[in-house]
């Protein structure tokens, strides 16, 4: 078998990166409003596709929006003032894009790592290592 055939059969065999990097799929923010609070009821299901620490996101929606936040009892993000459903989903994207989706093949099959106390993005499918927040 000559270097062509290896070289074709390799990439035959070699999985499609890109194809699989829609496996994050972030449910729609289901926000309502009550009193002069926007309540983000489905955060817990958002915070489990995710699989990263609550405050963590907490925290860059607060920055975002530019609002002070907080979890109640039933796992629900309450933010302080009014936020559509889609500022929030914005905001989640872009999320998702610093602290989640490797910057060199596109998955999501992250960690968060803090190094020499800087947070460093440690991706578990390509070995890549990134600063967050880009």
């Amino acid at each position: 078998m000559g270097y062509e055939d290896h070289l074709d059969r390799a990439l035959e065999t070699t999985p499609d990166i890109e194809a699989t990097s829609d496996r994050l799929s972030l449910p729609d923010p289901e926000v309502r409003q009550e009193g002069t609070a926007t309540v983000y009821e489905n955060f817990q299901a958002t915070l489990d596709v995710l699989d990263r620490d609550s405050d963590h996101v907490m925290k860059h929606l607060q920055d975002e929006l530019g609002t002070s936040a907080h979890i109640d009892e039933r796992g629900r993000l309450r933010l302080t003032g009014e936020f559509r459903a889609d500022r929030i989903r914005d905001a989640m994207d872009e999320y998702v894009e610093g602290y989640v989706r490797c910057p060199e093949c596109g998955l999501p099959d992250t960690r968060i790592e803090t190094e020499h106390g800087a947070e460093i993005l440690r991706c578990t499918a390509c070995g890549a290592r990134s600063p967050t927040g880009r």
